[in-house]
């Protein structure tokens, strides 16, 4: 669909031919406030809206979506904007770089220095629902855990590191897991205290043991680490 020599193009486009796309969450204020300075200094967004095609002089906005809600309210005819492919890829990277998204790192492969920065990140946030917890004993318990295989987040509850199943919406933010495939034999008991009951069982039963199915936890935790 889209002319790939306009791709990365700073193109002056009219206001009419542009989607908005999902539009932006800011306060009506500061949107206002932003038109009337656009307006006395000059009507020209400085700033590019970044949009992609999506037919013959039809366009969405993927990027910097506040601009063009300051843009609208200040009447603009025209504005400046970047042309962007057509890739899911690229409307994410865009929305992380203006800043409309927050950036999530894989926790599964994430190194102790990146735990920490995405901790702090949330510990710092007003109103946060970590407010309290210790960012060094966090840091270090979720650091040390098998978390390569994890599929959930709900491990990091019983690390006893201060988050409670009530402070994981927060993780989530800045969390992803894209975990490992789980081995064959596993005899790590802190991997193992880290999977389920029913996860646990099926190890015992793909290692044909025996015995384990009316086991409690911790007693086929011992049984699969021998």
């Amino acid at each position: 669909m889209s002319n790939l020599s306009d791709i990365g193009n700073l193109m002056y486009l009219y206001l009419d031919e542009i989607d908005p796309g999902n539009g932006t969450d800011a306060p009506k204020f500061l949107i206002t406030a932003a038109a009337k300075a656009l307006n006395q200094y000059g009507d020209r967004n400085w700033v590019p809206v970044i949009v992609k095609e999506i037919g013959e002089d039809r366009y969405q906005v993927i990027g910097n979506t506040f601009i063009y809600a300051v843009a609208e309210e200040a009447g603009l005819e025209k504005i400046w904007c970047i042309i962007a492919d057509e890739r899911e890829e690229t409307e994410k990277l865009t929305q992380v770089l203006s800043g409309e998204v927050t950036p999530k790192i894989n926790l599964s492969q994430a190194t102790r220095d990146e735990i920490k920065d995405a901790l702090q990140y949330l510990i710092e946030k007003p109103g946060s629902l970590l407010k309290g917890v210790n960012l060094l004993t966090a840091t270090n318990r979720i650091d040390a855990a098998p978390r390569q295989y994890w599929k959930t987040l709900d491990p990091i509850t019983k690390l006893k590191c201060g988050i409670t199943k009530g402070k994981l919406k927060a993780l989530e933010e800045v969390f992803d897991l894209i975990p490992q495939p789980m081995p064959d034999v596993i005899k790590d008991p802190a991997i193992l205290k880290s999977l389920t009951t029913t996860e646990l069982k099926a190890l015992a039963k793909q290692r044909q043991l025996t015995g384990y199915s009316k086991k409690k936890k911790q007693e086929l935790v011992e049984l699969l680490s021998t």
